[in-house]
């Protein structure tokens, strides 16, 4: 929970902060620090439980962080409830219960990629949409 704060404040802009902060910051994980990056200057919305997935846009893994989907202007956050299952030398298998939507429900398992061995097992959360801030002062 602690991390998944920090990170947000980090996607927020909220980096010019007390030294305290910048303790925080040294301490995040190089997954962590990608998923920062990829949010800068983009504000966290409501949660929702599915997501619309178009066409064939990959789901993006970060390691032992979360699950990125990119949907037009909107980045899709899904910290999951077990991150450090997600593992790039691992594929997924993702079962849907219904066609063009990713749903918390939905069942996703790992397996190796050279053994094709079962190797975990992901259990979604709800996705949090990121959007770029509104500018102030622009018109």
């Amino acid at each position: 929970m602690i991390r998944r704060l920090a990170l947000a404040s980090a996607a927020l802009g909220l980096l010019a902060a007390p030294v305290a902060h910048a303790e925080e910051q040294a301490e995040m994980t190089k997954g962590e620090a990608k998923l920062a990056k990829m949010l800068e200057g983009r504000v966290a919305g409501k949660p929702e439980s599915c997501i619309t997935m178009i066409g064939s846009r990959p789901l993006t893994r970060i390691d032992e962080t979360a699950l990125v989907y990119k949907s037009g202007n909107t980045i899709w956050v899904n910290y999951t409830k077990t991150p450090d299952a997600i593992d790039d030398s691992d594929y997924m298998v993702i079962q849907k219960f219904s066609g063009s939507q990713l749903c918390r429900s939905d069942q996703i398992t790992t397996r190796d990629r050279f053994s094709d061995m079962y190797t975990g097992f992901i259990f979604l959360d709800d996705f949090v949409p990121y959007r770029l801030a509104d500018k102030e002062g622009e018109g």
